[in-house]
C-alpha cells in the first residue's frame, strides 16, 4: 500500500533543511565524487526486441533509465521489462531507452522528450527524480516537469500507459554519509509526493510504490546504480504492480 502524501508544509521543509545544511552537504558531495567510481553508460544502441505486433516500450529518464551499472543495455531496466511483459502477456516487446546519465526532469524535456516520442509507443516507464533530489529542486518545479512529460506522452500517444517508478530510497544507500543520506532521503520523498499527486490527474498513468528493501546484490560496483540483478528485480516489481492495479490489461490485447 502506498503511504499517504505528506502535508505541503512538510514538503517545503525538506528543501529548506537541505539548503540550510549546504555548508556541510556540499563538501560531503565533493568527497563522494572523488571516491565513487564513475560508471559509463552502456554502449548504444539502447533498443532491441521486436516481432509481430509487439508492445512498444520506452524507458525514459536518467542514468537508471539508460542502464548505468551494466555493460549491455539489454541487461538494464528496459531489457528486463521486456522479459517480464512477454511472460505476462505472451506478446513480443520492442524496447527503447532514452535519456542520459545525470538528467533531471527538466533535462529530459529539453534534450530528449521530442525525439523519444516520435516512434510508436504503448508503454512509457519513467525513471526520474534522483538528480532532481540531489540538485535540491523544488517540489513545484518537479511536479510541473512531470506533468509536462506525461501530457506530451498522451498528446503523442493517447492510448499509451505511463508508469513512473518511485524515487530511489536514499536512506538505504550505505555509501552516503550523514547528514547527506537523511537529507537526500527526505527531499526525495517530498518530490515523490508531488509526482504522485501530478500523476493522479491522468487515468492512464500510475506511480509505483517504493521498492522493497534492496537485496545484497542490488547495487553495481559504484554502490549507487543497480546491477543487472537489481534491474531485474526492479522490472519485476514494476510489472507486477502494474498488473495488480489493472494497468497491464491494456498491454495484453
Amino acid at each position: 500500500m502506498t503511504s499517504s502524501p505528506r502535508p505541503l508544509r512538510g514538503r517545503r521543509l525538506s528543501r529548506a533543511v537541505a539548503l540550510a545544511l549546504a555548508p556541510i552537504l556540499l563538501p560531503q558531495t565533493v568527497r563522494l565524487r572523488r571516491v565513487v567510481p564513475l560508471l559509463p553508460e552502456p554502449p548504444q544502441p539502447w533498443e532491441g526486441g521486436g516481432g509481430t505486433d509487439p508492445i512498444h516500450v520506452l524507458v525514459l529518464g536518467d542514468s537508471m533509465a539508460v542502464g548505468v551499472g551494466v555493460d549491455d543495455a539489454a541487461e538494464a531496466l528496459a531489457g528486463h521489462l521486456t522479459a517480464e511483459l512477454t511472460e505476462r502477456t505472451g506478446r513480443p516487446v520492442r524496447w527503447r531507452a532514452r535519456g542520459r546519465n545525470g538528467a533531471t526532469a527538466r533535462d529530459v524535456i529539453r534534450d530528449h522528450l521530442d525525439e523519444a516520442l516520435r516512434a510508436p509507443t504503448d508503454l512509457v516507464v519513467i525513471s526520474l527524480g534522483a538528480n532532481d533530489s540531489m540538485q535540491v529542486r523544488s517540489h513545484r518545479a518537479f511536479r510541473r516537469d512531470i506533468k509536462r512529460i506525461v501530457r506530451a506522452v498522451f498528446a503523442a500517444h493517447p492510448r499509451a500507459v505511463v508508469l513512473m517508478s518511485a524515487l530511489p530510497a536514499f536512506h538505504r544507500f550505505g555509501l552516503l554519509p550523514e547528514p547527506l543520506r537523511t537529507t537526500l532521503a527526505l527531499h526525495s520523498q517530498s518530490l515523490e509526493v508531488s509526482a504522485r499527486r501530478a500523476l493522479q490527474r491522468f487515468p492512464r498513468a500510475h506511480m509505483t510504490p517504493p521498492l522493497p528493501p534492496y537485496a545484497d546484490d542490488h547495487f553495481a560496483t559504484d554502490d549507487f546504480h543497480p546491477s543487472a540483478q537489481g534491474y531485474r528485480e526492479w522490472a519485476e516489481f514494476i510489472v507486477a504492480d502494474a498488473f495488480r492495479h489493472g494497468i497491464g490489461a491494456a498491454l495484453a490485447s
